[in-house]
């Protein structure tokens, strides 16, 4: 029996035992039905011994273990990917060379015919070096693990909504108005990153894993510091614009002379629309936090708290919402020289930091001190791509 004869047979089966149901024979029908359990049984029995015999009858594929260079393993039959030659370690070890004593980078790994002058960039950062300044700087930083990241390339217009609908219940076989979704756009621009790395005299004997050790320590540190400090302050000017550079959804002020009080802290709560509150934290310096601790509300009970957490790392709240403490704001003071925002609630997720995460390094002397600096350079950028849950704390200085 073929595929073709077991497809009609069971055809007509099953035409029987319908006919058979309609007629009210339900015993015959499921007789009937049981002939064809039997029937699909049998056929699978087919299927299964034809595929056994195809697969006997099929000289198996010879394939090269050892893949097509001969010093590699591929099970797939396909040649093994070649490796980066920035990861390799010949290349690192080169990078080493260049970053510690100024050896330069050999040829092989210059793109001398790119339109790219290899005396402007210096050294790429071998990718797995990448990483782990990556992985640091997610350590490290308390505002850079919660930005939203991107990676358009610069000069980009990137669409935005700036209004989000709204639903509406209608009756039925009614409608609703058709809303217009305004759209604004983000314009990405490319900004240069750099930070200047000093490697001591005993760099010169040191290990491979230890220099990139170092090296990822150093930048990671300086790359997080500059980046979050523009993420809350900067002014757009070759850098990211800071989120206290836009136009805040609230502003909550405290008058000359006078103190944050309990009411103060809920009017900022109060500012913050319903819709943002679930990512929405608090920023400000550790020192204004300090200032908080102590205070109660009208029962009693104090609105912020300081613990530790398992990891032993405090974790802060206030009004129950989590405390970001940075060093890039002032502290709360009496008094001040000008109006100066000295907290904020934002949901760091509405900020949009993009880059492709491609780094470059370059050694040079200063003629002044004579001192061997090397820059690692990275282009960047980062805006707000949604202000609504923006509610600043201002200190009035009149």
């Amino acid at each position: 029996m073929n595929k073709k004869q077991y497809e009609e047979t069971r055809r007509t089966m099953l035409d029987e035992a319908q006919s058979l149901i309609n007629a009210g024979k339900t015993d015959e029908a499921e007789e009937k039905m049981k002939e064809i359990t039997a029937l699909d049984a049998e056929w699978d029995k087919i299927a299964q011994a034809q595929a056994n015999f195809n697969a006997l009858n099929n000289e198996p594929e010879p394939r090269n273990v050892f893949g097509a260079t001969g010093n590699g393993v591929s099970f797939t039959g396909q040649a093994p990917q070649e490796e980066n030659i920035y990861d390799s370690i010949e290349y690192r070890t080169a990078l080493m060379n260049y970053v510690v004593r100024g050896t330069a980078i050999p040829d092989k790994f210059r793109n001398e015919a790119g339109p790219t002058k290899t005396g402007d960039i210096g050294a790429v950062i071998s990718p797995v070096v990448v990483n782990r300044i990556i992985e640091k700087m997610e350590s490290l930083g308390m505002i850079l693990p919660l930005v939203t990241k991107t990676s358009y390339a610069p000069g980009a217009s990137i669409p935005t909504s700036s209004v989000k609908p709204v639903a509406t219940w209608v009756a039925e076989g009614g409608t609703s108005e058709k809303q217009k979704k305004t759209t604004g756009y983000i314009d990405i621009k490319g900004y240069k990153l750099r930070c200047a790395i000093s490697m001591t005299l005993e760099a010169h004997v040191m290990s491979l894993k230890v220099f990139e050790t170092v090296f990822v320590n150093n930048v990671a540190d300086a790359m997080v510091k500059a980046k979050e400090q523009a993420f809350i302050s900067g002014d757009g000017n070759g850098k990211p614009k800071g989120v206290l550079t836009e136009t805040p959804a609230g502003n909550v002020e405290i008058a000359k002379g006078k103190s944050v009080t309990y009411k103060t802290l809920t009017d900022m709560e109060g500012e913050l629309p319903l819709a943002y509150e679930n990512g929405a934290v608090w920023n400000m310096t550790k020192k204004t936090f300090m200032s908080f601790l102590g205070m109660v509300d009208a029962d009693g009970q104090p609105i912020a708290r300081e613990n530790y957490g398992l990891n032993g790392k405090p974790e802060r709240t206030l009004l129950g919402r989590k405390v970001l403490c940075n060093d890039y704001m002032p502290n709360i003071s009496e008094t001040v020289e000008s109006d100066t925002v000295v907290a904020f609630l934002y949901d760091w997720g509405n900020y949009m930091y993009n880059t492709n995460y491609a780094m470059t390094v370059k050694s040079y002397e200063d003629n002044d001190t004579e001192d061997q600096v090397t820059k690692a350079v990275e282009i960047c950028d980062g805006k707000s791509i949604d202000n609504n849950g923006l509610v600043t704390l201002t200190k009035k200085a009149a």
